[in-house]
């Protein structure tokens, strides 16, 4: 920052209001790029100038303010509202970005002569009635349609009036004929009638089910009590569907009404709030939307922007809202933030967290599947993290010994690259300097063998070495990395088998990960490669050795002699049970004397 600059903002500065307010940055072209609000004007904006910001992105835009602007207002709740406001016209660079503004469809009830129901997105001040707006197309066309079966509503667009309808005007159309309309625009039906439907659908709208529940219950019990069964079967007809309709909505009891649910949830680049308006105990709206970070933002700023822009996009009056967590806003006294910890109100919440888990997880698998590279570097930071690393593990190499009954003692080394594996790179090693089933000396043998060969070689290292055991294991494998130099510059972690803890050296507390931890299914997934890896070549060696036939340490007796006394005798049982003269007849007097005296057998008549 220039002599001049720092100056006439140390001017500005100490002018500044002590008051709420809104504030402005510009850069030198005078285009705003960041939009504030503050209890405390002075000290909000003072707080940029006056101290090293941790966060890099917050240096960069003190960096390219030019100038500064604010705006006082009489309270808090008033500041957020013109921030919102203010961002949401000039969308400045540094302030948290919504991802999905648009306008949402609404319902509306028009102000007209026998009123007609329909989906809009334009609000037009003519005393029509609005509901919503409703998140989704999807949602306003579901609600539309259970409207339509309940009421017989007319579609037609005919300019209706008390003296159209008299002089004839107007023709009942295909609607009437199967029976979604009534005619009223030939005077077949009332306005009394009419109208009796649009105020059940107003409060349909308005989330009241059961109060209209209650109105065709209770008409149906009075048709049916004046004998009228044909029209009591159509009020039923009515009264079931909106009560299926009502249970599938219902979520708590029908005594939580007029209330507002927000959850949060978020990740480096964005953070996603979930939106539920509770009606009679059913949800009336639900709606979860992404902001993108610009600058390092908390959860409670995040969560306070977010209430604001909901309540405002879907106009609600709730009293009570309930919150995860307080957030960082001062609404007025009216309203009051709970935060349940049991009963009905903690189901909301949890109904909403699992919401906006949902869309963060849908978020990333959308993103991941447009790019697979995102979700490799997010797994193995994953790893870093967990497993408190200084690099990314790119090259992971994981070791399991194989010594079945003490036989064959063999090991395997498994790589994976990118958090995938690396099959070229896979080795097995025959264990030469151990006798026995010693697991911690073969171990210290095949790491030695295998690192001393990298280093002399000038091969890449890996960045993680996972050894198939507990303490004793990596404890070996930990005392190679030692005596080889190696020790600080790869991490090294032993993996438990009987609870999948986590080992690391010279700590005898282990780590132990969610069983849906990423780390851990990368971990296992290593592990258990290993040990298929190791155990298929454990078996191949010990059926190569049980193939191996006593006629092989016979010298005289080759390969076509051999396959020729098989094919006779099917095993060296029956070849050494076999008489002199009938193995004579078959391989001739010199190699049955040599097979014989090779075999040692009995003395043959």
């Amino acid at each position: 920052m220039t002599k001049e600059k720092e100056n006439r903002f140390s001017a500005l500065l100490a002018i500044l209001p002590e008051k709420p307010g809104c504030y402005q940055y510009f850069d030198e072209k005078g285009t705003i790029i960041y939009v504030g609000k503050a209890k405390n004007l002075k000290k909000r904006v003072g707080s940029y100038f006056n101290k090293e910001h941790d966060n890099n992105k917050t240096r960069v835009l003190v960096k390219h303010i030019a100038d500064i602007k604010y705006v006082v207002v009489d309270t808090e709740e008033d500041a957020l509202l013109l921030e919102n406001n203010l961002i949401k016209q000039f969308r400045p660079r540094y302030n948290v970005l919504l991802k999905d503004d648009k306008t949402y469809p609404s319902i509306v009830i028009k102000n007209e002569y026998f009123p007609r129901v329909f989906q809009t997105r334009n609000i037009v001040r003519d005393g029509s009635i609005y509901f919503g707006p409703y998140p989704s197309v999807f949602t306003a066309k579901v609600m539309l349609q259970l409207l339509k079966e309940l009421y017989p509503i007319r579609t037609c667009k005919y300019p209706l009036t008390p003296e159209s309808i008299a002089q004839g005007r107007y023709k009942i159309c295909l609607e009437y004929h199967i029976k979604r309309c009534l005619g009223p625009c030939e005077g077949l039906q009332s306005t009394e009638n009419y109208n009796r439907n649009i105020a059940e659908i107003k409060e349909i709208l308005k989330g009241n089910i059961a109060t209209v529940s209650k109105i065709l219950y209770d008409e149906m019990q009075q048709l049916a009590s004046e004998l009228k069964f044909e029209e009591a079967q159509k009020m039923k007809e009515r009264y079931l569907a909106i009560e299926n309709y009502r249970s599938k909505s219902t979520v708590v009891t029908p005594s939580l009404h007029n209330i507002d649910v927000f959850s949060f949830d978020e990740n480096e680049r964005s953070a996603f709030i979930n939106y539920l308006h509770i009606g009679n105990g059913a949800i009336v709206q639900a709606y979860t939307f992404e902001y993108k970070k610009r600058l390092d933002e908390s959860k409670e700023e995040l969560l306070g922007l977010g209430i604001i822009e909901m309540r405002m996009r879907f106009k609600s009056s709730a009293r009570e809202i309930i919150v995860p967590f307080l957030p960082d806003t001062e609404l007025m006294e009216q309203y009051t933030f709970t935060i349940p910890q049991k009963g009905d109100k903690r189901k909301l919440l949890d109904l909403s967290l699992q919401n906006v888990r949902q869309f963060k997880v849908d978020r990333l698998k959308q993103a991941e599947k447009l790019n697979p590279e995102q979700r490799t570097t997010r797994i193995l930071s994953t790893i870093q993290k967990d497993l408190h690393m200084h690099e990314l593990p790119m090259h992971i190499e994981c070791f399991d010994n194989s010594n079945i009954q003490g036989t064959n003692p063999v090991a395997a080394c498994v790589v994976f690259k990118k958090a995938k594996p690396s099959k070229k790179d896979y080795r097995h090693f025959h264990i030469k300097t151990v006798e026995g089933p010693d697991d911690f000396a073969s171990m210290i043998e095949v790491v030695t063998r295998r690192y001393t060969r990298l280093v002399e070689e000038n091969e890449p290292l890996p960045q993680l070495i996972i050894i198939d055991g507990g303490k004793g294991q990596l404890n070996a494998a930990t005392e190679v990395l030692r005596s080889l130099n190696l020790l600080g510059k790869i991490t090294i972690v032993g993996l438990a088998k009987r609870l999948e803890e986590i080992f690391f050296p010279g700590d005898s507390i282990p780590l132990v990960l969610d069983k849906n931890s990423e780390t851990l299914k990368v971990i296992q997934q290593l592990r258990d490669e290993a040990h298929r890896f190791g155990i298929t070549f454990h078996r191949s060696l010990r059926s190569k050795k049980q193939t191996v036939s006593e006629l092989d340490a016979i010298k005289g007796i080759g390969d076509k002699t051999k396959v020729l006394l098989l094919k006779q005798y099917k095993s060296v049982k029956r070849i050494r049970e076999a008489s002199l003269e009938e193995l004579e007849k078959l391989i001739g007097c010199a190699k049955a004397r040599i097979l014989t005296e090779g075999l040692g057998s009995k003395e043959r008549n």
